[in-house]
């Protein structure tokens, strides 16, 4: 249970951690609470079901994973299980909505957005599940 909180001081892992924690955060309020121009959590939910045929629960569990991701993330505790669902989240973006569109997140009017950015975000959220939260954080403090 250790590694769960183990990190170093490392403020590389800060920054890492306050970029995700900032995306997550407006783009799961987005999707989770219709904010911006969002949908609301069930017409996202009832999107992903038919667009991308992912099953009610799962689409569910993925908003909560970003919503404890940016809350996680913010705070410094639970770092390492919010990074790997957050992964698993954008890794299922990335593989179901964007790779199809290829490299470049801008393209051509009426064409989606490609993996640049969602691969940023993924490589992101692994770095923090090796590194652990760093400097500045609750998982650090528990782990002294």
């Amino acid at each position: 249970m250790d590694w769960i909180f183990q990190t170093d001081g490392s403020f590389s892992y800060v920054f890492l951690r306050f970029g995700l924690a900032l995306t997550f955060f407006a783009h799961s309020s987005q999707q989770a609470l219709g904010w911006h121009g969002g949908k609301g959590w069930k017409d996202q939910v009832t999107n992903w079901q038919q667009k991308y045929h992912v099953p009610f629960a799962l689409g569910v569990f993925g908003l909560f994973s970003e919503v404890f991701g940016a809350v996680s993330m913010t705070l410094g505790f639970l770092v390492r299980p919010a990074a790997f669902f957050l992964a698993g989240f954008i890794a299922s973006a990335l593989c179901l909505g964007h790779w199809s569109n290829g490299f470049f997140l801008a393209q051509r009017h009426g064409r989606g957005s490609g993996i640049e950015y969602t691969l940023a975000l993924l490589l992101m959220t692994l770095a923090v599940l090796v590194g652990g939260a760093g400097a500045l954080s609750i998982d650090g403090l528990i782990s002294r």
